[in-house]
């Protein structure tokens, strides 16, 4: 396992923490460049996985800004070219031996929370989830025309397209799970919200490139055993996301690595007996004191705290 960071595509002082963490693998996000544009063209990723290189961090994932929207999910105009756009990125980082890809495929709202506020221990704050809340919401006019097996067949079509292209370019796609793993946000379905959706997944396109973002707090909301899942699933797991929550899909609080309702060293021992060596980070740490919490769940210090954690669980 490569234990990994979620750090910016230029250098700061991100970079020299988790380097002094003992941490030497990132998960990057593409930004927007001069022009607007996303850099999924080879020369624009090739400086980001150099400058990572060159400051002895190797990129190990690419998640975040994919070239992937409702265009896509739900079949609207301009699915085809995105998809050739998101089949572009993976024969780019490919050839430049970033050989994990995470996505999702959540329409309408994607990742949902009613809080970034809650205070959990010595006041840090953290995120959660309150469905009550969420439903108060107006309606997306798109989640009226929209069916599961719509987004069933959206998938589907996307897989057929984008994982021969993943198998040739040696790349392995890591579907995330709808976050929070719930039947529909505001009357728009989610699909990849159980252990049986991923199996119908998995099935879609049998391939090693057509795997799992083994997200951990999802599957906790989702009420399932971690240990026994992570084994259910096996070598189809890609990238792992370490956390946790407590309370159900329709409500819960994220919580710190160490004080969630899941066994985190029985998980990682059942990482450890699939063989897993993909790379495996924290996410969605508590905002601790002096951060500011602008980006909930990704403030440095947090994420210190729990690769701290992982490593002391891996030694055990």
């Amino acid at each position: 396992m490569d234990i990994s960071l979620v750090l910016p595509p230029e250098p700061d002082d991100r970079w020299t923490l988790a380097q002094q963490a003992g941490v030497h693998h990132a998960v990057f996000h593409s930004l927007e460049i001069g022009d607007g544009s996303r850099p999924y063209a080879y020369d624009d990723l090739l400086r980001i996985v150099n400058t990572y290189r060159d400051h002895g961090i190797e990129p190990a994932a690419f998640e975040g800004s994919v070239p992937l929207t409702d265009k896509t999910r739900l079949a609207l105009d301009g699915r085809n070219e995105e998809i050739e756009q998101f089949c572009t990125l993976i024969r780019n980082l490919g050839e430049l031996g970033v050989d994990v890809v995470c996505y999702d495929w959540m329409a309408g709202l994607r990742w949902a929370r009613t809080s970034v506020t809650t205070p959990t221990r010595g006041d840090a704050l953290t995120s959660a989830y309150d469905d009550g809340q969420m439903r108060r919401g107006p309606t997306p006019p798109a989640a009226k025309r929209t069916t599961e097996e719509d987004l069933w067949e959206n998938l589907e079509f996307f897989l057929d397209r984008a994982v021969p292209v993943a198998e040739e370019a040696g790349v392995y796609l890591s579907l995330h799970p709808d976050d929070p793993p719930i039947s529909d946000v505001r009357g728009m379905p989610r699909i990849v919200n159980s252990v049986e959706a991923y199996d119908r997944v998995l099935d879609l396109y049998d391939s090693p490139h057509n795997g799992i973002t083994f997200c951990q707090g999802n599957f906790s909301a989702m009420g399932v055993d971690i240990p026994s899942t992570i084994r259910h699933f096996g070598d189809r797991i890609n990238f792992v996301h370490f956390r946790d929550v407590d309370g159900p899909a329709d409500d819960f609080v994220e919580t710190w690595h160490d004080d969630g309702p899941t066994d985190m060293k029985a998980a990682m021992d059942a990482y450890r007996d699939v063989d897993f060596d993909g790379p495996i980070r924290p996410d969605h740490v508590p905002t601790m004191k002096g951060e500011d919490n602008s980006i909930p769940g990704y403030h440095i210090k947090g994420k210190l705290f729990a690769v701290s954690y992982m490593k002391g669980l891996l030694e055990k």
